[in-house]
């Protein structure tokens, strides 16, 4: 008998636990859409570098843009999980002596600029000298970084003379924040050049919204012969143009004379990917033809979107009416694409594939290309965009 009464006891116990365990896995709902989606990732991907299901760890772009908002995040709640799952993720990626793993200065990758970005706060909350060690390292890349002829960074080495609209928002933001921060802002003009070479070059006349790259020689095979730019205007590659912009206006000091012109940038692309929204207030794949078969409204850019105008507006770098426009669209956005599983755990539906141009297979970066490249659920991208817009709009 007493002996039975232990197995009763030991199985409720069991019980008690697995239950326990089972209320601690699901997220609360009371919880602001910015902490239920960092929690969500933080769940599905225990470590940031599986984001995307990459098997591998990489210093990757892709995990800069989201623990961006972990940053912003951890700053807006003191809690020390965002900061943390940030460090976890730098501190697998450098070594000892203050190297990033596999980075090859000869690769000149743009994107390598992005995750740097977040070991600025990282150096001045631990004073880790590998953090400042490969600040500088990475900065040092800009001074040997191939140029076009007009002075735009290439957006790789393997892309010889094309600037790619993504490389705005990985490097300028970093640049910027460099510059005035080390180098008394020596090299703000040059930061500006970039935006002013894409503004003059990869904005379509007819829409006002911006085209993926621009190849200086208008040799390579999906360049417009006459303008050199690519065929389509993507909805996420409106997204990194503008986040670009709003998160540069962070560290471009007032008093230099190309922050009005930077400004007067963010305000026109606004105004006119405005016009491109949808009834319920979302943004397409294909940002200027939202009849054409097989378009859809595309959450990452969505969320792009939403984050700058929110942003913009807080700033002061847009009019307070955006914000409201921020607001309308976020909430449509929680319609369209977050569903939540039975733990709580948040998912974000219709994210852009990581479409590109060029190389082997040849990708032609027609329409209809970026029509038929599948849609996905919880790409990183539309987790980052809008973890961003959350954190924004306190929501």
């Amino acid at each position: 008998m007493m002996l039975k009464t232990r197995y009763v006891v030991f199985f409720l116990f069991c019980a008690i636990l697995k239950m326990t365990a089972q209320d601690q896995a699901v997220i609360s709902d009371q919880l602001k859409w910015s902490e239920r989606i960092a929690v969500s990732i933080m769940n599905k991907y225990p470590k940031a570098w599986q984001l995307d299901g990459n098997e591998k760890p990489k210093w990757d772009y892709k995990m800069g843009f989201v623990l961006s908002g972990f940053e912003k995040l951890y700053q807006k709640t003191n809690d020390k999980k965002y900061f943390n799952y940030t460090k976890a993720y730098v501190d697998e990626m450098i070594d000892s002596t203050g190297n990033i793993k596999k980075y090859d200065l000869k690769e000149y990758n743009i994107d390598y600029l992005n995750p740097t970005k977040l070991l600025f706060n990282l150096y001045d909350v631990t004073k880790d000298s590998r953090y400042f060690q490969i600040i500088g390292k990475v900065r040092n890349q800009l001074e040997t970084h191939p140029r076009t002829a007009s002075g735009g960074f290439w957006h790789k080495q393997i892309y010889p003379n094309q600037m790619w609209i993504d490389g705005l928002y990985m490097a300028e933001p970093f640049y910027t924040q460099f510059t005035v921060k080390y180098e008394k802002g020596k090299s703000l003009d040059d930061v500006a050049r970039q935006f002013e070479l894409v503004h003059d070059h990869m904005i379509d006349p007819k829409t006002g919204l911006v085209y993926q790259a621009w190849d200086e020689s208008k040799e390579i095979a999906w360049a417009d012969k006459q303008t050199g730019t690519s065929p389509t205007i993507w909805g996420r590659g409106i997204g990194w143009y503008m986040i670009a912009l709003v998160e540069t206006l962070d560290y471009f000091p007032k008093s230099h004379p190309k922050y009005k012109v930077l400004v007067g940038y963010l305000n026109e692309i606004a105004k006119n990917v405005n016009q491109y929204k949808s009834e319920s207030g979302l943004w397409y794949q294909v940002a200027d033809k939202p009849e054409k078969f097989g378009n859809y409204v595309e959450s990452s850019a969505s969320g792009m979107i939403i984050y700058a105008f929110a942003k913009g507006a807080d700033k002061g770098y847009l009019p307070s009416s955006y914000k409201t426009t921020a607001k309308k669209s976020f909430d449509s956005f929680v319609k369209e694409f977050v569903k939540v599983d039975k733990k709580g755990e948040v998912n974000i539906l219709n994210s852009s594939s990581n479409v590109g141009l060029g190389g082997k297979p040849f990708r032609d970066g027609t329409n209809d290309y970026y029509l038929t490249a599948k849609p996905k659920e919880n790409g990183a991208i539309a987790y980052g965009a809008f973890l961003l817009s959350a954190v924004e709009l306190n929501k």
